[in-house]
């Protein structure tokens, strides 16, 4: 058996700068896929590419035969960021950013493919998914969709991201909830506009409007069970141009997040009943979307104790967390995870690192490595023998 090959750090550098330099957001990642269905081959993987359109699959099949089949998961998009970073490898896509780390995702997986398929000793497949639109377009479901599990069967699935606030070579595994469910709303409100300074003669939408912002999030604080956490916030209003005219239509959207999927039900009627109300109450009419978006990401316990002690020889007891709360920020991995059991992990990325989705937010580097013997030794864990942890 050949001795495995790691790619260095500098290798690892190389590739996550070019991602970062080129970002390409949701179903418009030709540049990275091409890339990364190029490096893969380079290394003698069987290769897929096009599901969900920019989607790659690469496939490695184990030297001692065969066994189960698994799935290592990364996403690929950038998001609709504009870049604060002075730094060389900043986006050269204007309006365009790896402001979550996907780039580094991508990175960590390539490099666990490599170092794998250098020297693939374990029973079984090994599948490594480079998943487009993970951000708010649902990329892992329209893999689905188009095929994932169909073409490329698999007895579970993995996936990772990286979380600032966390000491870089620190981890948390959750045995349950890790990431909330992702409902969205878009509500417009038509009454009858007039002179501001004779609102009797209209329809008022700006005050029910107002009202609907204030009364929406107590559906939550004055409805839900305390112990089932849930948040609902209206984060955009439009509607008025001027300072005299009361306006025709004011338009309202918003998220809701929370993990019971019950709950979720429950909000979703409760949040009609209220708009309704307020609508008769006011003489409006009104337009409502509201979409369930991504289920709650939620592990496989059994698995989940599979990727801790994998965590835990990497990078010792005391650096791998199992108290951390699930985030209320989502992901569409739990598409995946409701398909087989699965486990979604987080890996520091520094205590002093912006937050996602922050304009001045870049990868750790020192991160690379870490990544890389994690999708390894994982591989490894669960093959070796030819054995899965039984859910």
């Amino acid at each position: 058996m050949s001795t495995t090959i790691w790619p260095h750090l500098d290798e690892l550098k190389g590739w996550r700068h070019d991602f970062h330099q080129h970002p390409e957001t949701a179903f418009e990642e030709h540049r990275t896929s091409a890339r990364v269905a190029e490096l893969l081959r380079s290394w003698g993987l069987e290769v897929h590419e096009g599901l969900a359109g920019t989607g790659v699959v690469a496939v490695l099949r184990g030297a001692r035969g065969e066994g189960p089949s698994i799935g290592l998961r990364a996403d690929i998009d950038a998001l609709h960021v504009t870049e604060l970073n002075a730094v060389p490898h900043a986006s050269q896509n204007p309006g365009r950013m790896h402001a979550c780390g996907h780039d580094g995702h991508t990175t960590m997986l390539l490099g666990g493919a490599r170092a794998l398929a250098s020297n693939p000793d374990f029973a079984g497949t090994v599948h490594f998914i480079f998943q487009p639109a993970e951000e708010n377009e649902g990329g892992a479901r329209a893999m689905i969709e188009d095929g994932l599990f169909k073409q490329f069967p698999m007895q579970a699935v993995y996936s990772m991201h990286n979380w600032p606030g966390l000491p870089v070579g620190t981890a948390a595994v959750h045995a349950g909830p890790v990431m909330a469910a992702f409902d969205v709303f878009s509500l417009t409100l038509t009454g009858k506009g007039c002179h501001a300074a004779m609102p009797h003669l209209g329809k008022d939408t700006l005050l029910a409007a107002c009202q609907l912002v204030t009364q929406l999030p107590a559906l939550i604080s004055r409805e839900q069970e305390v112990h089932k956490p849930a948040v609902l916030s209206v984060t955009s209003i439009n509607g008025g141009d001027t300072f005299n005219v009361m306006p025709e239509q004011i338009k309202l959207r918003g998220t809701m997040r929370c993990f019971d999927m019950e709950q979720r039900a429950r909000i979703e009627q409760r949040f009609r009943d209220a708009v309704a109300a307020t609508a008769t109450l006011h003489g409006l009419e009104v337009e409502l979307d509201y979409r369930a978006s991504y289920p709650a990401t939620i592990n496989t316990p059994e698995h989940a104790e599979v990727c801790a002690g994998v965590l835990t020889d990497l990078l010792g007891a005391n650096s791998v967390r199992r108290d951390l709360p699930p985030s209320m920020a989502s992901e569409d991995f739990a598409f995946m995870s409701q398909a087989c059991p699965g486990v979604y992990i987080w890996m520091g990325n520094g205590e002093d690192s912006a937050s996602l989705h922050n304009p001045k937010y870049d990868f750790n580097d020192r991160l690379l490595p870490l990544g890389v013997r994690y999708w390894v030794e994982l591989t490894l864990g669960l093959l070796r023998d030819g054995k899965l942890p039984k859910a």
